[in-house]
């Protein structure tokens, strides 16, 4: 009896076949079917680890709604890195371009964005999250007290979960981008205008891309005041 591996080997040759043409008498290696096969195997751990994630911020927006004045968390977003990307960043790293490194040296492969209304939102959810006893903090870049030269704000968290598998459990990680509605406009406004574009008309605008960064963050801030008078007036 084969091993279910090679069947799926198989089903993939076949596949492969199907999609690119060819005929029997092609063959493709099986070393090539093998590290697609372990590719996408990585690929279903990094979806699960997204789906676990997402459900704890699910969870949590659904309590609070019914239970505080808001829901802190306004959308969650997610995605899996594309493989040209993967490729390209262990490029620019020195590293081998194999399956074997990408769990080992990326922490981005699985990426979650979560929206929020205000800034003192972000914060609330961050630690909401991290107090689960199943969250491990790997990392935490805070771009809106720090923010990047180009303006850029959001709160990066590196986190690691467990997922359980038929084969056992596995600790995966998953980056987490925390956003203002505002800093999310702004991020992909920028990203649209930037990108894969280093032309010099497009870096002299830069400056004027920073100052819509901060016009927005004073947005923000001014926000989070307004709410505050607000919340507090209606304790009074």
């Amino acid at each position: 009896m084969k091993p279910v591996y090679q069947d799926k080997l198989e089903e993939r040759r076949e596949a492969l076949k199907d999609f690119f043409g060819g005929d029997d008498r092609d063959e493709i290696p099986d070393e090539l079917l093998q590290r697609i096969f372990q590719f996408e195997e990585l690929m279903v751990k990094y979806r699960s680890a997204i789906r676990e994630v997402t459900t704890k911020l699910e969870i949590l927006g659904d309590e609070l709604s019914g239970t505080s004045e808001h829901n802190p968390i306004e959308t969650i977003q997610s995605r899996i890195k594309r493989p040209y990307s993967i490729a390209r960043k262990l490029s620019k790293r020195g590293l081998p371009v194999a399956v074997e490194s990408i769990a080992e040296n990326l922490n981005d492969v699985a990426g979650i964005r979560v929206i929020c209304p205000f800034i003192s939102d972000i914060y609330a959810v961050s630690e909401m999250l991290q107090k689960q006893d199943d969250v491990c903090l790997i990392a935490c870049k805070d771009y809106i007290q720090n923010p990047k030269s180009n303006g850029y704000r959001s709160l990066h968290l590196i986190i690691e979960i467990p997922v359980f598998f038929s084969t056992g459990k596995e600790n995966i990680r998953v980056e987490i981008q925390i956003r203002t509605v505002a800093m999310d406009f702004w991020a992909s406004l920028e990203h649209q205008i930037r990108y894969k574009n280093d032309s010099p008309v497009v870096r002299q605008l830069a400056d004027e891309l920073k100052e819509c960064a901060d016009i927005i963050a004073q947005t923000d801030v001014k926000m989070q005041e307004l709410r505050e008078r607000i919340s507090c007036q209606n304790e009074d």
